[in-house]
């Protein structure tokens, strides 16, 4: 049967399969009619599934990972910007001396024959404790080349781990010095004097900054600062003056206190670089309250320091370092590597006490 005559078949018996319930009008069937009730015939190229069914491909395939590594952020190291940074010793000191000279004498009525009076020096030799402290770095072979799938320079991000470890270490000690060792901070030498209170506001309470609002005016705030000032004056017997530098350290919470204006249109960042020229002003975490989101910061509320940089040309101490970061030598096994990297602390030597005043609870 050749197409004519199986187009003229399929329109003598009517549409395909009428009679099975399927109406089919616009269909031509090239199929010859004594072909068309068979249902065995062809049947096999249209199987049944032997795999799950699907139309996707492997995810992977569609995953973009990018180039650009993000890392994640820490607080800034900002004891050593405050306080300043010297190397003392090695790491082979576990003990140091700092010589501390005090003149003494007194004087008489002068007489040709008479040899009263008197002068003298009187040593002390305060101590602190080092610290040592290290971590280790460890990565195998297999490691290694996994990360470079993934265009990571996995040895580049250890090395940057162990250094990020060792300071942010370094700079708690700076801070709060070495528990059970002649080892202090800036924020807790006992011969730091007691912290002042901070004056009852018009709007209640002493603090600057309460529920994330400026409750304290900046005539306020700045009076709170003027009493650290007068406090420094009083301790140091007026070898501290308005000209002195001064580093006046604080919360990043409290510093947003110095942007409060009084009714002149002045704040209190201005009203201090017009009457203190040479003070700066520097923020950390750890001059904040401490809080589950800041377990770095003291108990009591907001602490404030100011501190002279120096009396009478000496400096009024700085945080101290026998070993910054020592690498050991890398020691390799059957398929993986390891370093110790190693540092030291001596905490902040505070040469002179009476340089430094607190308020706690702002």
């Amino acid at each position: 049967m050749n197409f004519q005559e199986a187009v003229a078949a399929w329109k003598a018996h009517g549409p395909l399969h009428a009679e099975n319930g399927a109406i089919l009008p616009d269909v031509v069937c090239y199929v010859p009619d004594e072909f068309r009730q068979n249902y065995g015939l062809a049947m096999d190229a249209q199987p049944a599934l032997t795999t799950a069914a699907n139309a996707g491909v492997p995810a992977f395939l569609t995953t973009m990972i990018d180039p650009q590594v993000f890392k994640i952020l820490f607080a800034p190291n900002k004891a050593a910007e405050i306080f300043g940074e010297n190397r003392k010793g090695t790491w082979l000191d576990e003990t140091a001396m700092f010589p501390v000279v005090e003149h003494t004498g007194e004087v008489s009525s002068y007489g040709d024959f008479v040899e009263n009076g008197r002068t003298g020096v009187n040593t002390n030799w305060p101590q602190r404790q080092s610290y040592l402290f290290q971590t280790m770095k460890e990565y195998g072979e297999r490691e290694l080349e996994r990360a470079g799938l993934a265009r990571i320079n996995w040895v580049s991000e250890i090395d940057v781990a162990a250094a990020t470890v060792l300071s942010k270490f370094q700079n708690l000690t700076y801070f709060y010095g070495v528990d059970g060792l002649q080892n202090y901070g800036l924020l807790n030498d006992p011969n730091l004097s007691q912290a002042l209170t901070p004056a009852v506001k018009d709007a209640g309470g002493v603090k600057w900054i309460n529920n994330g609002e400026i409750v304290a005016s900046a005539n306020e705030i700045y009076a709170d600062i003027q009493a650290l000032f007068l406090q420094l004056v009083t301790q140091t017997g007026g070898l501290i003056d308005q000209s002195a530098r001064m580093v006046l350290a604080m919360s990043p919470g409290s510093e947003v206190a110095l942007t409060a204006t009084n009714s002149f249109n002045v704040n209190v960042s201005d009203l201090l670089k017009k009457n203190f020229p040479n003070i700066r002003i520097e923020t950390a975490v750890q001059y904040g309250s401490k809080s589950a989101a800041n377990p770095q910061g003291i108990s009591g509320g907001n602490l404030v320091q100011l501190i002279a940089e120096e009396v009478d040309g000496q400096d009024t101490g700085y945080c101290a370092f026998n070993e910054k970061m020592r690498a050991h030598k890398i020691i390799q096994a059957a398929s993986s590597f390891k370093q110790k990297v190693t540092g030291g602390t001596w905490g902040a030597i505070i040469r002179m006490p009476m340089a430094i005043a607190s308020m706690l609870g702002v």
